[in-house]
């Protein structure tokens, strides 16, 4: 009997689900080795179904949600995280720093705002359920997904790759935005992942792919202060993709003494 595997999606843009789906001729050859029941991207439906590995992309966002995943990790023998959204709550995360909820802003935004269901707060899997493992990313990568899948299907947990963006940047040859343009760039405190692409192209890093291994994010965040940047922008820096990550959270709170 072929290993059983779904991807479920929560609160998310459907990004990470893409990297299954761009993999082309790695997923044709996947699903000769496994059975796929459940990935309503791709076509295969049925959410309840026992599992030997769950892939959930987005985050916690509506009192369904906050259900449904508790059926899921039931269903599951293995359960992975896919992305920002998932590890870390994403961009809708940002609505965790309103004082006042999510009232003002459907307030603002929808003409019948009762219509809308939603949390007050967008949290990451881990905080609702066990996770076996978290694949970091915004996008994560289709490499990332299939090593995963190989790996948990032998029982083992794949190796987390830690490293900061700026070793990929001094493996690729690429010239430091930060040191050589001045460029506020979270690559010193990220992890790596993403092949160092934006400064690649003489970019900074958005921070993707989350906190790396011991990233000394408050120094870094002094070191954005002296190129100019006011504690405002600093904070939003770190409180971007990953904002509810350790390491970036704290940093944006007490660099500004609050939320921004």
């Amino acid at each position: 009997m072929k290993p059983r595997i779904a991807v479920h999606k929560f609160s998310s843009c459907d990004g990470c689900q893409l990297a299954f789906l761009n993999a082309g001729e790695d997923l044709l050859e996947l699903a000769r080795q496994v059975e796929i029941v459940h990935f309503a991207e791709a076509g295969p439906m049925d959410p309840e179904a026992p599992v030997d590995i769950a892939f959930v992309e987005g985050s916690i966002s509506t009192h369904e949600e906050a259900l449904r995943i508790r059926r899921v990790r039931q269903a599951s023998r293995y359960l992975v995280t896919l992305g920002a959204c998932a590890t870390a709550g994403g961009l809708q995360a940002l609505r965790n720093f309103q004082a006042d909820g999510v009232g003002g802003w459907t307030r603002a935004i929808y003409a019948q705002p009762a219509f809308i269901e939603s949390l007050d707060t967008a949290t990451a899997i881990a905080r609702h359920v066990p996770v076996d493992l978290e694949l970091w990313g915004c996008p994560v990568n289709g490499a990332q997904v299939f090593t995963a899948i190989r790996r948990l299907l032998f029982g083992a947990l794949p190796f987390v790759d830690n490293e900061k963006v700026c070793q990929e940047c001094k493996r690729r040859g690429v010239v430091c935005v930060l040191v050589t343009r001045g460029i506020p760039c979270l690559g010193p405190v990220t992890r790596t992942g993403c092949g160092a692409l934006c400064p690649a192209f003489g970019r900074d890093c958005y921070g993707c792919f989350g906190p790396a291994e011991n990233p000394n994010s408050p120094a870094l965040a002094r070191r954005l202060e002296g190129l100019g940047l006011v504690p405002e922008a600093v904070a939003r820096r770190f409180h971007f993709i990953n904002s509810q990550a350790p390491g970036f959270l704290e940093t944006g709170l007490d660099y500004t003494g609050g939320p921004p």
